[in-house]
């Protein structure tokens, strides 16, 4: 087999080297801009639960490494989680949107999120060629959490980021390395406890605390849509300014109001670039990097 033949099952045989060749020269500038800056990509979900897309995703992610792009990649895990709780017959139970976590349930949070889920993600990642190395909100104080009082409910382990220091983070990026983290976080000085944080605030808090150029939540929809019936009704760009009138005329409701909320947290936070986009598509990580097209809707 000649190695043209070989090439041409591997790639779209309806582009010609004129197309290819402009595809990279268009990527060029992207390129450039993005090398040596930080980006925080939050992962988890039900984005993770089609094994060929979170493989399309780790090959990103490694693309992005190898080409000197420091990239954290934050994940949570709650179908995961729901699936263990199944598995050994507790219940899950939720309270105004957030999981309610006793002491037996954090164990199983911990266990799911830090141990298998994370290691999985990270082996993924090694096959894939990249350098990546797993961490948990535990390790090195990396976040430190206090309990969270969600009005007047009792949640049990369930806690809000009270402070984040990214020094373990910022070493290994400067190695190299794709930091992997898992959203378990230590309690605050004098409490040992360990809590479940939400994955998308403590991204926006890890992308602020590292002066990240972009912060990406990779989710399950196309991001923030005028009718949630028409994809093609997406919002491609969000000035700050005027999230508050999509919240009122109910354009943002349900659970994007949470991801906008750490968008927006982000970019008052300091973070340039914040980005809804939709982890099902194939490579919108890639697309949403280095195309004019975009994907997904950004808050500015």
């Amino acid at each position: 087999m000649s190695e043209n033949t070989e090439i041409k099952g591997k790639i779209d045989p309806r582009l010609d080297n004129e197309h290819w060749s402009n595809v990279l020269v268009q990527a060029l500038p992207y390129f450039r801009h993005w090398v040596g800056k930080t980006v925080v990509v939050k992962y988890g979900g039900n984005a993770m639960l089609n094994e060929e897309l979170k493989a399309a995703v780790m090959k990103d992610i490694v693309l992005l490494n190898t080409i000197g792009i420091k990239v954290v990649l934050v994940h949570g895990g709650g179908p995961e989680i729901n699936h263990m709780l199944e598995r050994v017959g507790k219940e899950s139970k939720f309270i105004n949107g957030l999981r309610y976590t006793d002491a037996e349930t954090m164990e199983i949070v911990q266990m799911v999120l830090t141990g298998k889920l994370n290691k999985d993600i990270v082996g993924i990642l090694l096959q894939e060629g990249g350098k990546a190395v797993g961490l948990s909100g535990v390790d090195s104080g990396l976040l430190r959490a206090k309990k969270i009082d969600k009005d007047g409910a009792d949640l049990g382990f369930v806690g809000e980021v009270t402070e984040v220091h990214p020094e373990i983070v910022q070493s290994l990026l400067d190695k190299g390395f794709i930091p992997v983290v898992s959203t378990v976080a230590l309690g605050e000085q004098g409490d040992m406890s360990r809590y479940n944080i939400n994955a998308d605030t403590a991204a926006a808090k890890i992308a602020i605390a590292l002066g990240a150029e972009k912060f990406v939540q990779l989710t399950n929809v196309a991001g923030v849509l005028r009718d949630v019936n028409d994809p093609k009704s997406l919002i491609q760009r969000i000035h700050l300014e005027d999230v508050q009138k999509f919240y009122d005329d109910g354009t943002i409701s349900g659970g994007m109001i949470p991801k906008i909320e750490c968008c927006v947290m982000a970019r008052k936070g300091g973070v340039p670039r914040t980005h809804i986009i939709d982890g099902r598509v194939p490579h919108s990580l890639l697309i949403e990097m280095f195309s004019d097209r975009g994907i997904g809707t950004m808050i500015y």
